[in-house]
């Protein structure tokens, strides 16, 4: 028996395609979306009208799931104490406004390896937006975490991996509170429009 390498890709895109379609949508406005500079962009995403997903896409989310899971392996076998579950099992989350904002966690760090405790007074503390270096998106994407994970959480370690070289950046960003609650009207103000059947005003092209 032959088969070749295209039939084979065609048939794994095609099924893809179909057990994303049958997954259960969104039915929340996700804090991963809110920071995006396009707000007509986040409203379409709301009202689970995204552009057509490609199987390549579904194929890169469900990698950066695995890897998320691999990052935080790695992470406890350096020292860190990180759970990823409350005591129900569940992936810990948030959600306010009567659950139209809402995010999960991946994970929550409850103790540092004692290495880094001890060099802290050679460290720099968390970084706020003016001297951060991830995108605005994430950026508020952890702020809305912060603001609204039960807790008082004041900071955020934010791991990047480099699929290519597996290379690993670390960062820590401090809570703003400003951020946090600017993009939180940026919300409601999404969802007042949506509720109301109004389109936001268009800040970029969405295609």
């Amino acid at each position: 028996m032959q088969i070749d390498n295209q039939s084979i890709n065609e048939l794994l895109d095609q099924r893809l395609l179909q057990w994303h379609a049958m997954q259960d949508k969104r039915k929340y406005l996700g804090a991963s979306m809110i920071g995006d500079e396009c707000i007509r962009k986040v409203q379409l995403q709301y009202l689970g009208k995204d552009p057509m997903i490609t199987a390549k896409q579904v194929r890169t989310f469900d990698i950066g799931h695995h890897l998320e899971e691999l990052i935080i392996h790695w992470l406890r076998i350096a020292g860190f104490y990180v759970i990823r579950r409350d005591d129900n099992d569940e992936q810990f989350d948030f959600a306010t406004a009567d659950g139209k904002i809402a995010g999960h966690v991946d994970g929550i760090i409850q103790a540092f390896p004692k290495e880094l405790l001890d060099a802290t007074s050679r460290c720099p503390a968390g970084r706020a937006n003016n001297e951060c270096s991830v995108t605005l998106l994430y950026y508020v994407q952890v702020q809305l975490y912060m603001a609204y994970m039960p807790g008082e959480m004041q900071q955020c370690l934010f791991v990047v991996l480099n699929k290519d070289t597996s290379e690993l950046y670390f960062e820590m960003i401090s809570f703003d509170a400003d951020a946090a609650q600017k993009y939180s009207d940026r919300a409601a103000q999404i969802i007042k429009a949506s509720e109301k059947t109004s389109y936001c005003n268009i800040v970029h092209l969405y295609y």
